[in-house]
């Protein structure tokens, strides 16, 4: 696992899903500014913890596809469907 290489897409996918650029939502009253909702991540020497979920670890293929996603310098495939707009 690349750990530089994942930390550096992070990065680059943050920006792309809008990170410090607050979005325009209408309401009923007119609109307001709202931040994107973060995806938090954090990498263990041994696995990954996602979205606040369970440990996951590094040997588990569904965690493997995860950061292959990253590397590959893509959203994590399994968000689509919690994101079907997108991040």
């Amino acid at each position: 696992i690349d750990f530089d290489l994942i930390l550096e897409n992070v990065k680059y996918l943050n920006l792309l899903a809008g990170e410090g650029n607050p979005q325009i939502k209408h309401t009923l009253q007119g609109a307001r500014l709202k931040q994107p909702e973060p995806v938090p991540l954090t990498l263990y020497q041994n696995g990954i913890v996602m979205c606040n979920g369970a440990f996951r670890p590094y040997q588990d293929p569904s965690t493997q596809q995860c950061l292959q996603d990253i590397m590959d310098g893509y959203f994590p495939s399994e968000l689509q469907q919690r994101y079907p707009d997108g991040i």
